[in-house]
């Protein structure tokens, strides 16, 4: 594998990036709930994160091919650090307008940290693909445990208000990503990635069979694991009644699940096959909404994250290799801007969604809504499996 030095940051960037994702999706809802104008509005800064990735996609792709990725991820961990800073200010002030702004603009750096996996395949070489991408993800394991921690830990580490400490040392996790870029991170050459041939239209691209599958496994997993997600903690302890502790433990359960099982996804995938991988996603996914329609007791809800993070993973990492099959190294820039920008259009409307099905309706509703798109993505695996490379994951494009 080349330039294990990048990945090794890359999977510390991760781990102090999603921190941060973490504590949103953890307080942002409840935070919400006391701010907002009305209870239906109270999952808006989850899902103003969420907007914040949509919108930034393809920005995110332009700016990396223009100023490398060193550069970009570097002023991604910046911004980051400023949005931060305004989450606290807002909740200090009891601004849910500033609040959804900051969360926005938290939403915008994980645009930029979704191109550390690609990143990760380019430092790395085409034939550790599958490798790279878990490893990488594997930051979210440390993120998992810190990122909940932290934001509850500190939440009365200021006398401004609940919280405010949360995002400030949520700030400094940032700080951090920001140093290690800084200092140690090196962009990987140009000519290690180019190849013959021309470069084709994105629309000749995007038509092949496996692009279509690659990114509705990846748009389903994002949109599905956000909508039950963004809903959780709200439904747990702002109309249930759990503690913040309980509540956390699930969040914090649900994303060990999400990145744990990148310990061994890169193998699974070069013994398996990317179809068997994205199946067995499918099916965890199915599995966890099962789970959520038989009760509301703190075991199922556990269950139920516990399932959708595993879903998530596979789902998700089978996608990204899958990806990398469709477009040439040339192509890169184009083609993963448009995947990245309707993955997490799909994760935004689905977090956007969330709180109004949750307050409209109720917590069946969550799970039986999710049902529909998984069963879309398993008919598409399925139909169009002679695509998907069944065999080890090998000489994919970089």
């Amino acid at each position: 594998m080349k330039n294990r030095g990048n990945i090794i940051i890359l999977i510390l960037c991760q781990a102090a990036g999603l921190s941060g994702v973490a504590a949103v999706a953890l307080l942002g809802g409840i935070i919400g709930a006391e701010l907002a104008p009305d209870p239906a509005l109270s999952t808006l800064p989850v899902a103003f994160s969420t907007i914040g990735v949509a919108i930034a996609t393809v920005p995110t792709a332009l700016l990396m091919k223009a100023i490398g990725r060193r550069l970009g991820f570097v002023s991604g961990a910046a911004l980051a650090i400023a949005a931060s800073l305004l989450a606290a200010f807002a909740v200090s002030r009891g601004s849910f307008f500033l609040f959804c702004l900051a969360t926005l603009l938290i939403g915008v750096n994980s645009a930029i940290m979704q191109q550390y996996r690609f990143a990760a395949v380019e430092s790395a070489g085409s034939s550790y693909a599958s490798r790279a991408v878990s490893l990488v993800l594997l930051g979210g394991l440390i993120a998992a445990v810190l990122g909940p921690e932290v934001a509850q830990r500190t939440r009365t580490w200021l006398p401004a208000g609940l919280y405010v400490g949360s995002f400030v040392s949520v700030a400094l996790l940032y700080v951090l990503a920001l140093f290690l870029f800084l200092v140690f991170y090196r962009d990987v050459h140009a000519e290690e990635a180019r190849v013959e041939g021309d470069e084709r239209p994105l629309a000749r691209i995007m038509a092949q069979p496996v692009f279509f599958v690659a990114v509705l496994s990846s748009a389903v997993a994002y949109g599905v694991m956000s909508f039950i997600m963004t809903a959780t903690p709200i439904h747990m302890h702002t109309l249930q009644g759990f503690s913040l502790d309980q509540t956390t433990l699930v969040i914090q359960s649900h994303i060990v699940a999400m990145f744990l099982p990148s310990l061994f996804t890169g193998i699974i995938l070069e013994r398996l096959g990317i179809r068997r991988v994205l199946l067995a996603g499918v099916l965890f996914m199915l599995a966890s909404a099962a789970s959520a329609l038989v009760s509301i007791h703190f075991l199922h809800y556990w269950i139920t994250l516990v399932l959708l993070g595993v879903g998530w993973n596979f789902l998700f990492v089978g996608g990204t290799v899958l990806l990398t099959h469709a477009y040439r190294p040339a192509e890169r820039f184009k083609a993963q801007a448009v995947n990245e920008f309707l993955v997490f259009a799909s994760q935004a409307t689905a977090s956007l969604s969330a709180g109004t099905a949750l307050f409209l309706a109720d917590w069946q509703f969550i799970s039986i809504t999710s049902l529909l798109p998984l069963l879309v993505v398993l008919v598409a695996i399925l139909t169009l499996r002679r695509h998907i490379a069944p065999a080890p994951v090998e000489g994919l494009a970089g």
